[in-house]
């Protein structure tokens, strides 16, 4: 009798499941939103993390929607819906008009348990408010021209290294190579420490580095469930980041901290500018009151400025040398540009001349274009919203999603979407697009913050490589290069390897 009841409880439990299953798989459908029919149990994302990364995965789904010439489309992670925003009107109405109903990432943070997880990047509401006023001047152009001669410092000791690596190898992963770069530039103007990457590719920064990015504590799915119940994953304590890497940089930022406060040691980097917050609320003694900021949230800052910085920019470059080797005339063009710029300032660099090299800004942006670091914008609503021209009401909670790798692929805005043509940048073609169309830094209030430091340490490292280096192809290139699966951000998985060649 008993085992009959038990076989009752189970089937009422497993046809309840897959009535309500079936129900939430109803969702899109039920509001009269075009929708891409999911599979239990991953929804629409089934490879995600197991054979590809999200780009190609939204690539394809932003395609489906496109044929059916909708401005969104919906979709579902597990069970939960999410909503792509496709039409580029759209897309700046909810980033920049209506950003107060999506001013939210929806990135995944325990502040309590992990608060180098609680950065700028990821907190929410009020708090990333004042956080947000409080750091952005310390990114204006005028403070990043302070440490522009560190960054070129930085590069020699770089270009020096290359240089004695391809005499002995011409062979070299460029990825690996390049990151060693971004790292002893961001280790430099961040910290204040020499990381001495080039010497010591296994030096402290470079591991924890790695760590934090190639060794995630939890694969893509599980880090999507946190984000959409982070008040459980909270209450059990689950963590964004390592302990190992959370105490190595806790205690870089105190010790560079006491450090400097007990030695009176002055650097004009970023982290002098956040030691001023900590200290008086102020950037300069007679300046406005910007306010102070507690230990915590400067290693925090000072994390996400290391990890973000290092990462993102060594790919870029690293996908710039790939296709300027795939692409010799593009790389020549490249060169000139660069060469004439070094001639007119008497064999080396200035803030204001690295800002004036056109054509390099246009193969950096043609990069970003073909490979952007972050394939999807996520925004969380703050409030129920209605979709502007219909009749669906996104509600509090709900996720929507940029997908802007799919755009840049687009052939409606950028035609033969396979080729790279850094010419799509030219001020003439640029003036012809909708700039909704090309995001790969996001847009509106939550536009990347150090998109402009960024931007400056690549152009000073492509510009002194393409000065002493020549790229090509090799027999360990691979054509076309393939993402790592698990990185957040778009990576390489097997590296780049390119044949380089001193001029």
């Amino acid at each position: 009798m008993a085992l009959v009841a038990l076989v009752w409880i189970v089937g009422i439990l497993l046809l309840a499941s897959f009535l309500w299953v079936k129900k939430r798989f109803n969702f899109w459908k039920d509001r009269g939103v075009e929708f891409i029919e999911p599979e239990f149990p991953f929804g629409n994302f089934k490879t995600l993390g197991k054979v590809e990364h999200i780009a190609p995965i939204t690539r394809r789904h932003y395609d489906y929607f496109k044929r059916k010439a909708v401005p969104f489309g919906g979709v579902f992670m597990l069970t939960s819906p999410l909503l792509y925003i496709l039409d580029v009107k759209l897309i700046k109405t909810i980033l920049v008009k209506d950003f107060n109903y999506f001013p939210n990432r929806g990135v995944y943070f325990n502040e309590k348990d992990d608060p180098l997880s609680a950065h700028m990047f990821a907190i929410e509401g009020q708090k990333w408010k004042a956080l947000r006023n409080k750091l952005s001047p310390t990114f204006t152009s005028g403070r990043i021209k302070m440490t522009f001669p560190l960054v070129v410092d930085v590069c020699r000791h770089f270009c020096d290294h290359v240089s004695e690596v391809v005499l002995k190898e011409n062979e070299v992963e460029m990825h690996d190579l390049l990151s060693r770069y971004t790292i002893d530039v961001i280790g430099t103007c961040a910290f204040g420490i020499e990381c001495n990457s080039f010497r010591d590719p296994d030096n402290e920064f470079r591991r924890y580095g790695k760590i934090a990015f190639d060794k995630l504590p939890h694969s893509p799915l599980v880090v999507y469930l946190m984000k959409a119940f982070r008040s459980y994953a909270n209450a059990l304590g689950m963590k964004q980041l390592h302990d190992d890497v959370s105490s190595f940089f806790t205690k870089v930022v105190k010790d560079t901290i006491e450090y400097r406060e007990t030695n009176n040691v002055v650097r004009n980097d970023f982290m002098d500018l956040l030691l001023k917050l900590k200290n008086t609320g102020r950037l300069e003694e007679s300046g406005e009151e910007i306010g102070k900021l507690s230990f915590e949230e400067i290693a925090a800052q000072a994390f996400i400025f290391f990890t973000a910085g290092y990462d993102t920019s060594s790919t870029a470059m690293t996908y710039t040398v790939y296709e300027l080797a795939l692409n010799q005339e593009v790389q020549e063009k490249a060169r000139e540009c660069v060469l004439k710029t070094f001639e007119a300032n008497n064999g080396s660099l200035t803030y204001e001349s690295v800002a004036n090299m056109g054509y390099l800004d246009q193969c950096i942006n043609e990069t970003l274009r073909k490979h952007p670091p972050v394939a999807i914008l996520e925004r969380n609503a703050d409030k129920d919203y209605r979709i502007p021209d219909s009749d669906l009401i996104i509600k509090k909670g709900r996720k929507i999603m940029i997908p802007t790798f799919a755009m840049h692929y687009d052939e409606d805005y950028f035609p033969n979407a396979e080729l790279y043509d850094p010419d799509r940048f030219s001020p003439e073609e640029v003036a012809k697009r909708d700039p909704y169309c090309y995001l790969p830094f996001g847009e509106g209030p939550r536009v990347c913050i150090g998109m402009r430091f960024g931007t400056i340490q690549a152009r000073v490292g492509l510009a002194n490589l393409l000065k002493r280096f020549r790229f090509s192809v090799c027999e360990r290139t691979q054509i076309p290069v393939q993402y790592s699966r698990t990185n957040f951000i778009l990576g390489p998985a097997n590296g780049v390897w390119l044949k380089v060649d001193r001029l």
